[in-house]
């Protein structure tokens, strides 16, 4: 069979292109004229005929239109240059105009603008409150209310004759109406038998954090308390809350379930021992004289079962002193609620709201649900600490007595430049100075378990402690050291703030700490309560200058003797011309705060945890 022929293709004719002549053009048209050109043929139009005043009336409106397109065309070129103008650009003029300012600003006022800029950073946090509060917005604009009273004589003084009592005693105050000091424990209307109590261990007047934080405190009001070691704070701060809970007690008595009224923070374990001791000692003098009902103090810290203190438990709850980990877990049991808690005093409180504590306390208010009167108390508080806390206070009052981080003057700081090789034996001549007891202090926990060794061989009856030691250690040493039945305790950092030993007449810093702000809180063990102490402090080539410098500056300060390779020691400040204003994260007056040891340390320990965080670190 045969194919089909192919179908043929067709050339497909296209119509031709349409040519367009002048000729077959209509009448109409009219070739495109620039308007440029019309406008000019208008105006010669114009001109060509009509009197004198159409002409001036043609020319002024010829000229108002060109100038109106020429400001139009001055405007569409001011917008394409600010459409082609970039962030960059502008990055770049803001740059170089502030480099232009910083050129003619001296090196003091750039420095100052650097730690402003820092300072600003640190100090931008979340005032304490609790969730609930922050959530809907609430704010107290009213001070605590409570039902005491000055005494008529003490409220009749006039502001300049209590102005006078504060200068008596170097007491300065900040704050809208501050309650009036009062220099006598019966005046502050304080029940006899802690008056007799005291008095037995012969606490006969109040010291000055006492004599104007204790009536500020018996008022309602919101405190900050700033005074060096050893000078009382604690009687301050547990004496308004024995008397809160003791009133509410004798009002409508407790029963289990209910409580506590108020709860003390602490920074560490031995010194929430030695605050939950000082308060059961001053509430049982109160039970023991018959006329007040018990009042029961619950220590709640890590290291100890819960199940020893189920008696208190079992009761009503009137006093919680605590650190914040072990509270927290407490409170998150459901094991006592803070529903009707009306009172919180933080101890150290610098260290509390600093880093590695301020997630613990921010969690800590969470559970608080009705206003509360708050203190913070501490030797050392710089300004950082101090503006935080008026922030999240209720018309707080500052009490602050002498400068905040300023050593203690009854103690006579003694520094040696002791080579490293040389500081073992040269520590045994030391302790021949004064009589024990004695406590030794270095930041390095192994060097700490090599000295109490040392000694130990030597025939020194020595303790030890640290954080890495048990519960059990810790609670041994510091009981055998307070008995007497040890000479010398040898501490890290843990006994260095607050702890309060009776009789010591010597301190001896065989590692200077880097932050001197742990150098005051050490100093701080000996010269307590009026009385003098010692306090030697080894130094050498490998204690950082900057330490130095703060050390130089604290020594002169507190009119100590200064050594002569300290003496020899320059600011570069002041080589520089710059001012010594010391820094307001540490208050160390030797660095300003863009190169504060503690500053740096808090960010280490903050990138630490966010490794830790991430799966960085930390595993079983």
């Amino acid at each position: 069979m045969e194919e089909p022929p192919a179908p043929k293709r067709r050339r497909v004719q296209r119509s031709p292109t349409p040519e367009l002549k002048l000729d077959d053009v209509g009448d109409d048209y009219q070739p495109y004229i620039p308007v440029s050109q019309r406008r000019q043929a208008k105006l010669a139009k114009y001109t060509s005929w009509g009197t004198s005043t159409e002409k001036t009336a043609a020319q002024r409106a010829q000229q108002e239109q060109e100038q109106k397109d020429a400001g139009e065309e001055a405007a569409s070129i001011a917008e394409q240059k600010r459409r082609e103008r970039t962030l960059l650009m502008e990055a770049q003029e803001v740059h170089l105009k502030k480099e232009a300012e910083d050129a003619q600003k001296t090196a003091e006022e750039k420095e100052h603008d650097a730690d402003e800029v820092i300072f600003n950073a640190i100090k931008s946090h979340k005032a304490l409150a609790s969730g609930k509060e922050l959530a809907q917005g609430i704010q107290y604009t009213d001070s605590f209310k409570t039902s005491w009273r000055a005494p008529k004589f003490v409220r009749d003084r006039t502001p300049e004759e209590n102005e006078r009592i504060r200068e008596k005693h170097h007491i300065l105050v900040e704050g809208e109406n501050i309650p009036p000091p009062i220099e006598h424990f019966v005046d502050m209307k304080i029940p006899q038998p802690i008056i007799d109590f005291l008095k037995s261990n012969r606490i006969v007047s109040p010291t000055p954090i006492q004599l104007q934080g204790v009536p500020a405190a018996f008022s309602g009001r919101d405190l900050i308390g700033i005074a060096f070691t050893g000078s009382g704070k604690t009687l301050a701060f547990c004496l308004p809350l024995i008397m809160l809970a003791l009133e509410e007690e004798m009002k409508l008595p407790f029963v289990r379930g209910e409580g506590p009224v108020g709860v003390i923070l602490c920074p560490s374990r031995e010194l929430a021992n030695q605050t939950y001791e000082n308060v059961v000692a001053w509430t049982g003098a109160l039970e023991r004289s018959g006329k007040y009902p018990q009042l029961n103090t619950l220590l709640c810290i890590g290291g100890i079962s819960m199940n020893e203190q189920s008696h208190v438990l079992s009761k009503g709850l009137h006093i919680v002193v605590a650190t914040p980990g072990r509270l927290i877990d407490m409170l998150e049991r459901k094991r006592f609620t803070f529903n009707n808690c009306k009172y919180l005093c933080m101890d150290e409180a610098d260290r509390m709201i600093d880093l590695g504590f301020e997630d613990d306390v921010r969690n800590i208010m969470s559970f608080f649900s009705r206003q509360r009167q708050t203190l913070l108390f501490s030797a050392t508080m710089p300004r950082k600490i101090q503006d935080f806390a008026q922030a999240s206070l209720v018309k707080p009052v500052l009490v602050n007595v002498g400068r905040a981080g300023a050593a203690n003057l009854d103690v006579l700081q003694v520094v040696e430049y002791t080579k490293p090789e040389a500081k073992m034996v040269f520590l045994l001549e030391c302790l021949q100075k004064t009589p024990p007891p004695v406590i030794v202090f270095s930041d390095i926990k192994n060097e700490v378990d090599d000295i109490q060794e040392y000694l130990l061989l030597k025939g020194v009856e020595a303790v030890a402690i640290h954080g890495s030691k048990s519960q059990e250690e810790r609670q041994y040493a510091i009981k055998s050291f307070k008995s007497g039945a040890k000479d010398v305790m040898v501490a890290s950092g843990v006994a260095s703030k607050g702890l309060d030993f009776n009789e010591i007449q010597h301190v001896i810093i065989f590692s200077m700490p880097k932050e001197i702000e742990d150098y005051v809180h050490q100093i701080g063990r000996t010269g307590r309560s009026g009385k003098t102490g010692i306090a030697t402090t080894f130094v050498n080539t490998n204690t950082p200058e900057q330490t130095l410098l703060d050390l130089k500056y604290l020594l002169i300060e507190a009119k100590q003797k200064v050594p002569p390779f300290l003496q020899s020691l320059e600011d570069p400040r002041a080589a520089q011309g710059r001012g010594t204003t010391g820094c307001s994260v540490c208050g160390g007056l030797g660095h300003s705060i863009s190169n504060c040891p503690k500053l740096e340390e808090s960010q280490r320990r903050q990138m630490a945890s966010h490794k830790i965080d991430d799966g960085g670190g930390g595993g079983y």
